[in-house]
């Protein structure tokens, strides 16, 4: 059976409380879990008035206090922004609290602006420790006594993965025996190479003696393939106005000029794996797309522009998987 998760970045609609978006975000973990996915992802963002996804660990924990069975992961905490120490006590916390419900996965990326990472009191050479970051937390979740230990965190061995968009991630989470998930669902240029050097280099590890692969996608799912397409539309053009426009203010003739120019096709092509259509297109999408990709497994956002959208993905995408 085909593994898929969701990665939720809790959007926090124009002209709403935050506490909506994070209400939605228990809506959707809770249809997730109903509809049998493996888990739902929070990642790490900073200064995005649109995102409330910066607190993961904290959400991640609401979330599971709301939920029953699903697996819940950071995707990603970027662990440049934080001590090893302190997100193993985080995660390790989550754990004891939750039990074999929770994964850590990670990210290099400081997930915000030059000027919010300052804010974080964290310098952008921190992202060169990745490596050696990541070594340290795994020690921190191990069994092994250290002369500084996380309480709690100690023993936990909370699961680890790596996320990101580059080709260095996924050599990094082949040396270190990790698995690796890949953003191809907004950077699609290079799946196919990603994919291969992270197989071809694979070093197997002690809990992962195989390299196992995630692939991301976006999906939009209804029973009315028009509506599926007119929600995809409004989605490009809410991004290339995020994206291009900074959430500017436009007159529909700018906008239409906006839509057809070139930093807007680049917003396309970061849009290439979009699923959209009926129950039974959309999986016929999703295993086409894991099996050329060797994916063990697929993380999904849900791309529609409205929770009651993402919702409906969720179900109708679950029934026809289940």
């Amino acid at each position: 059976m085909l593994s898929i998760s969701v990665l939720d970045l809790v959007h926090v609609h124009p002209g709403t409380p935050i506490k909506e978006a994070i209400n939605n975000s228990v809506r959707i973990a809770q249809e997730a879990e109903q509809q049998g996915f493996q888990r739902v992802w929070y990642a790490e963002h900073h200064n995005m008035p649109t995102i409330a996804s910066s607190a993961t660990s904290v959400l991640i924990g609401h979330v599971a206090d709301h939920t029953t069975k699903i697996r819940l992961g950071s995707g990603g905490v970027m662990l440049p922004n934080h001590s090893p120490l302190v997100i193993a006590e985080q995660f390790g916390t989550l754990a004891t609290i939750h039990g074999d419900r929770i994964d850590l996965g990670l990210g290099r990326a400081p997930g915000t602006d030059q000027m919010t990472l300052r804010a974080l009191r964290r310098s952008p050479a921190a992202a060169e420790n990745f490596p050696a970051d990541i070594v340290e937390l795994q020690e921190f979740l191990g069994d092994g006594t250290q002369h500084i230990n996380a309480y709690p965190g100690r023993g936990t061995n909370v699961p680890l993965y790596i996320l990101g968009s580059s080709l260095f991630g996924a050599e990094l989470a082949a040396r270190l025996g990790l698995p690796y998930a890949f953003a191809s669902h907004f950077a699609p240029t290079h799946l196919r190479q990603v994919a291969m050097v992270y197989r071809d280099n694979y070093q197997p590890s002690e809990r992962h003696p195989e390299p196992y692969f995630i692939a991301a996608l976006n999906a939009i799912v209804s029973e009315d393939e028009n509506e599926a397409i007119a929600e995809a539309n409004e989605t490009f053009e809410l991004r290339v106005e995020a994206l291009v426009g900074r959430n500017r203010k436009f007159s529909e003739a700018d906008k239409q000029l906006l839509m057809v120019s070139p930093a807007a096709e680049q917003v396309r092509t970061m849009l290439q794996y979009t699923a959209v259509g009926k129950p039974d297109q959309v999986a016929e999408y999703f295993r086409d797309f894991a099996t050329e990709y060797q994916a063990d497994e697929l993380i999904t956002t849900l791309a529609s522009p409205s929770v009651e959208g993402q919702l409906r993905t969720l179900t109708l995408l679950g029934n026809e998987l289940a």
